[in-house]
């Protein structure tokens, strides 16, 4: 019982502290950097071997779920504000991003490989973000042409000018538009869903009736104490799907890559690979 409390206050103290801080980088800028300090600690906290276990322990406790829940949308929160901020800093101060770039494509790598991306692709990329990490690092990697997607008009924005600062403009667009209205979505030969991005069974139910046959769709989610800082996948592929899991227990998250399954019959396979 005790140690099911520690968990818990320990959870109370993560949301209260990113909750704050937050606050603090709205009104002063140079809290941002207490803030992305503070989210690097949920990053450790999620990948704990120790953590893991009392999750194993306490996590379907109702309590602990509801605080989880809490500690999502506050962290969930706190990084679109950092994503916004960080974008401004290196459009404006004109940083290339050459050295982030080439770290941020190593640590891709293996999903790229996976899911196929080259340069032939075009990548249609859901919940995008003020800062397109994944978007810049697929260019940059693969040199595909990507569109992201958000929904949020000021992250559209701000995710223009920080690739026109990396110089990977004339392959990485931007657009707001929903996407049930995006025609893009008959093109895309790869679509991915960011971690993020809340209902992922209804994105893909959105673009399935639309999307090329021979398309793939990549899902990124957090079950159990990954769900502290992703939004979990709350059931498995339907029968239409044929499934590949990619999953390490050392990842922030896990990813589910999707294609057409043959004549209705299902297939799944798992395979646990390290992001390097």
């Amino acid at each position: 019982m005790k140690e099911r409390y520690e968990f818990l206050l320990a959870l109370k103290l993560l949301q209260y502290e990113i909750d704050e801080l937050t606050a603090y980088a709205k009104a002063c800028r140079e809290c941002f950097s207490l803030l992305k300090k503070k989210l690097d600690v949920l990053c450790r906290f999620i990948v704990s071997d120790a953590n893991f276990r009392r999750w194993h322990h306490w996590g379907h406790h109702a309590e602990i779920a509801q605080q989880c829940e809490k500690v999502r949308e506050t962290s969930v929160k706190a990084l679109c504000d950092m994503e916004k901020y960080h974008s401004l800093c290196t459009s404006t101060n004109g940083d290339n991003g050459s050295n982030y770039l080439a770290a941020l494509s190593r640590s891709v790598q293996h999903e790229l490989d996976t899911s196929g991306i080259d340069r032939t692709s075009k990548v249609l990329f859901i919940g995008s973000g003020a800062y397109p990490t994944s978007a810049l690092a697929i260019a940059k990697a693969k040199q595909a042409e990507v569109l992201g997607l958000d929904i949020d008009r000021e992250a559209v924005e701000l995710a223009a000018r920080v690739t026109k600062a990396f110089h990977l403009d004339a392959m990485v667009r931007f657009t707001s538009s929903r996407v049930t209205e995006l025609s893009y979505v008959s093109e895309a030969t790869h679509i991915i869903v960011a971690s993020l991005v809340k209902e992922k069974w209804d994105i893909v139910d959105a673009v399935k009736t639309r999307m090329r046959p021979d398309a793939t769709i990549i899902v990124r989610y957090g079950n159990g104490i990954k769900s502290l800082f992703n939004y979990p996948l709350e059931h498995a592929a339907s029968s239409e799907w044929a499934a590949t899991w990619i999953t390490h227990r050392k990842n922030l998250y896990d990813t589910v890559i999707l294609k057409r399954a043959l004549s209705g019959t299902a297939t799944s396979s798992h395979t646990a690979r390290q992001r390097m």
